[in-house]
C-alpha cells in the first residue's frame, strides 16, 4: 500500500513563495538557457517538493502515479521527492514496470513512425531534430526500456509549463525543464521505473 502526504503541514500558501521562486528561476548556464517558469501556469501542488511516501519499492525507484499527475523518486527513510507531470492522452497510456536504460542532456528527439503516420507534418523530422528549447524532449531524458527493449516512451522535460497535471502528451511523462534536470540528477543509469495506471 502506497501513501504520500507532505513533509510540510501544508501546501505551499502562495505561488510566489520565494523557496519556489528560487527552484523554477532561469537557467542561463544552460547550453540552451532555460527562462524561469511562470508560477501562475502552475497548480502549487504541482510544485517539486519532499513528502512523505510509503512504498515496498526500494530506494531510487521512479514511481508515476498516473491518475494523480506525478512522479516520485523514493528516498531513505520513507521519504520521496514528489514531481508534477504531464501525462498520455486517452489511447496513449502505458503502464508496468521497466528500466531507465539510459539518459540523455539536451537529446535529439525522433518521431516513431506511426506518430508521424499520424502527423505528417512531423516527416521533415524522421531523421531527428536537433536539441533546443522547441524540442519536445526537452533538457533531458531518461529512456525506458522495457525487457531489454526500447518502449519508445521517455521521461523528458518540456517548455509547455501549461501542461503540467494535464493528460495531453503520447504517452511520455513530461516535467518542467527545472525538475526534469533535477530528477536526471538524481537517477543513474539502470534505475526502476514503475509507472501506475488508475
Amino acid at each position: 500500500m502506497q501513501s504520500a502526504d507532505p513533509v510540510t503541514s501544508q501546501a505551499p500558501r502562495s505561488r510566489f513563495d520565494p523557496r519556489y521562486v528560487q527552484m523554477y528561476s532561469a537557467m542561463p548556464a544552460e547550453k540552451f538557457p532555460i527562462p524561469a517558469v511562470d508560477l501562475t501556469k502552475i497548480d502549487p501542488v504541482y510544485y517539486r517538493q519532499l513528502v512523505n511516501y510509503s512504498s515496498p519499492e526500494p530506494v531510487g525507484t521512479i514511481i508515476v502515479d498516473t491518475p494523480n499527475r506525478f512522479l516520485y523518486l523514493t528516498m531513505e527513510n520513507g521519504k520521496a521527492m514528489r514531481y508534477g507531470v504531464g501525462i498520455g492522452r486517452a489511447g496513449f497510456e502505458w503502464g508496468g514496470s521497466a528500466r531507465i536504460a539510459y539518459k540523455r542532456q539536451w537529446p535529439r528527439w525522433t518521431p516513431p513512425a506511426d506518430m508521424i503516420a499520424r502527423e505528417p507534418e512531423l516527416e521533415k523530422y524522421r531523421n531527428g531534430m536537433d536539441p533546443g528549447l522547441g524540442n519536445p524532449l526537452g533538457a533531458r531524458a531518461l529512456y525506458i526500456f522495457e525487457g531489454g527493449k526500447d518502449t519508445l516512451y521517455r521521461v523528458h522535460g518540456t517548455s509547455e509549463d501549461w501542461s503540467i497535471g494535464r493528460a495531453v502528451s503520447s504517452g511520455c511523462v513530461r516535467l518542467l525543464q527545472q525538475d526534469i534536470i533535477d530528477l536526471y540528477n538524481w537517477v543513474p543509469d539502470n534505475s526502476r521505473i514503475i509507472v501506475l495506471q488508475a
